[in-house]
């Protein structure tokens, strides 16, 4: 009897630090680089609805009469937080599998931990740089939560969108997306910083208003793109009235055009896009990406199917020339460079290949490109946002096959590029 209770205390006690020391999505792996720990602050962690009133129903509009309607995006917020006593810096966030209207891939919903605390107050007196995410089609505010957490600790207010008509559970056609991605994110940065200088607001007064991250995936890269003065193509247009019967709403965020260039926004000072689709089919000429004047940082995989390589990403940043750029590329990998590892639910019998390989990368461990990212977001954000000095992180050896980047660990630095040009003008 004695050695059975032995037993199960040890047992306890092994399981409880096995509970203390799970892995959750955004953790440290032992070859982490140096800036991807998490920062001094505690997160915390909020739902906002947030409505653009008024706005063009692409979907139910035809050239002969146009359909409005309130476009609702539900936001999630991360922030430096202030926690209660006994409050626990860990949130559940509930998320779905599936691929709305696919038959073979129906939604099924799933939850995984994060560590920030659910509706945590705001720090006093401090203001912060504000960070807004936009996913891929289709996609989730959810995808990138080790990335989002980690901002939030570092002294970042971040938000992270569901942009309708192109999530997980509600996905729709295709041109919703072509237009309404970019001005998704600016309404998103207009209405926060709004709401931080709303009294009584749990924002107000903790924005820095005129100090604004952009942040994109795939359809989000080709938005943020948009964002930041890349406007698309008569190819892309033309592309667009051949989905729509010839609806000419797609000239709002076309280069050149009278009110494309009026929603460039000042505020904005950085533009991380990952994996961003669209120069591949034509949706940027030379033109475009000549105008695009934000300091821009580029991830990729070299063999991404999805937005291409050498035709798609690495042309975008060839196609650079009016501000500072960067492209970090991972080499031997596709496309999702971006989201979170898989949850061992997309590993479940039975569920679609595609669940799991929505996440995954077949030649890295997510992990470990996860890190990565924090680190060097960290650094290019720090040093746009925060006047912070990251250069012997950013300007590294070109291959970091040839020479151990700064910040790795020695012989973790294999299997990256990363190129880097100041503007041309």
């Amino acid at each position: 009897m004695k050695l059975k209770l032995v037993l199960l205390l040890a047992y306890i006690i092994c399981y409880s630090l096995g509970a203390q020391n799970e892995f959750i999505f955004g953790d440290a792996l032992p070859d982490a680089p140096a800036l991807a720990a998490r920062g001094n602050y505690t997160v915390g962690v909020r739902t906002l609805e947030i409505v653009n009133e008024n706005q063009l129903d692409i979907l139910n509009s035809t050239t002969e009469k146009e359909a409005f309607y309130n476009r609702d995006l539900k936001i999630e917020i991360w922030y430096p937080a202030a926690l209660a006593e006994g409050q626990e810096e860990i949130v559940i966030y509930d998320q779905v599998m599936g691929q709305f209207g696919v038959e073979d891939r129906p939604i099924v919903p799933f939850t995984f931990k994060g560590r920030a605390a659910r509706d945590a107050s705001i720090v006093e007196d401090e203001n912060f740089p504000l960070v807004v995410v936009s996913h891929g089609y289709t996609g989730s505010r959810l995808l990138m939560t080790y990335l989002t957490e980690n901002l939030a600790s570092k002294g970042y207010v971040v938000a992270a969108i569901d942009h309708k008509e192109s999530t997980f559970t509600d996905a729709a056609g295709f041109h919703s997306t072509l237009l309404n991605r970019s001005k998704d994110i600016l309404f998103t940065v207009d209405k926060l910083i709004t709401h931080s200088e709303e009294n009584g607001h749990f924002l107000y007064q903790r924005i820095q208003n005129d100090n604004v991250g952009i942040i994109g995936y795939s359809m989000g890269g080709y938005g943020v793109l948009n964002v930041a003065g890349a406007g698309y193509s008569e190819a892309a247009n033309t592309f667009f009235k051949q989905m729509t019967g010839g609806n000419d709403a797609f000239e709002s965020v076309m280069d050149g055009s009278t009110s494309y260039l009026q929603t460039f926004d000042s505020r904005i000072k950085a533009v991380v896009a990952f994996a961003p689709w669209g120069k591949n089919v034509g949706a940027w000429d030379s033109t475009g990406l000549s105008h695009l004047k934000i300091p821009t940082f580029l991830i990729a995989g070299d063999m991404d199917d999805i937005s291409g390589y050498e035709n798609g990403i690495k042309s975008i940043y060839e196609g650079i020339s009016g501000t500072e750029a960067y492209l970090l590329t991972y080499k031997n990998a596709r496309h999702n460079v971006a989201p979170n590892p898989p949850a061992p639910e997309t590993l479940a019998k039975g569920l679609h290949f595609d669940e799991y390989y929505r996440y995954a990368e077949p030649s890295w461990d997510e992990r470990r490109i996860n890190n990565i990212n924090q680190h060097f977001i960290t650094a290019f954000l720090g040093s746009k946002l925060k006047a912070e000095d990251h250069s012997k992180y950013l300007n590294v050896p070109e291959q970091s096959n040839d020479q151990n980047w700064e910040g790795f660990l020695p012989r973790t630095s294999t299997g990256m590029e990363i190129l880097h040009k100041n503007s041309q003008e």
